[in-house]
């Protein structure tokens, strides 16, 4: 359902479900990190009338290594995707999340190593997004309407292949087509999203 790119690596989806509506991804050598993307993968939308939280939580030094999650922005089926700053929030009390010291992952996230930090998707209603205020510094971004436009162009090709997928056991001999793995498909999906994310303008090249 969503996906997460830090510049340089590869994108990642493998979100692991810590609740029936919350996500989580990890970041290794998180304190070399400056910006994340978050981004809907355009094969299942928010249900009608919800969006999603994205929060950044880090083992914070000044709370004794304590977990410290801070809302960064939302996401939406008609805004999916955003990019985050994450650079200047590596130090600090790390509140900001506007609801003061609860957050939706107090005691759900997946278990990491000291040094792994977070992104977190909670499923909330749209109202109660635009309630919310996130962390000063997180400086979020729209991805501007060229790169929303590659993304749905790619998302739309990605699950029109997908839909005339079928197993080994399925596939019957038919001389006149030519068969391609899916996981060629998403190789490619995943490879493109991650140079859009390094380079908008990568394809002029």
């Amino acid at each position: 359902m969503f996906g997460c790119l830090v510049a340089g690596r590869l994108v990642q989806t493998d979100a692991v479900r810590v609740a029936e509506d919350k996500f989580v991804f990890s970041l290794v050598d998180y304190e070399t990190v400056n910006h994340v993307v978050v981004f809907m993968l355009g094969t299942e939308p928010f249900p009608a009338g919800t969006g999603g939280a994205v929060y950044f939580s880090f083992p914070d030094a000044a709370a004794g290594g304590q977990e410290v999650w801070q809302l960064l922005g939302f996401i939406t089926n008609d805004k999916p995707s955003a990019i985050f700053k994450i650079s200047g929030l590596k130090a600090g009390d790390g509140g900001g999340d506007g609801r003061g010291a609860a957050h939706p992952f107090g005691g759900m996230s997946a278990s990491r190593a000291a040094a792994v930090a977070q992104v977190g998707v909670s499923v909330e209603a749209l109202d109660q997004l635009a309630q919310q205020t996130p962390v000063c510094g997180s400086s979020v971004s729209t991805v501007d309407p060229l790169v929303r436009f590659t993304q749905k162009m790619l998302d739309s090709l990605y699950n029109f292949a997908c839909s005339f997928s079928v197993t080994q056991a399925q596939m019957r001999p038919s001389p006149g087509e030519t068969f391609i793995p899916a996981s060629c498909i998403l190789r490619w999906y995943e490879n493109f999203q991650r140079r859009l994310a390094h380079n908008p303008n990568f394809w002029k090249s």
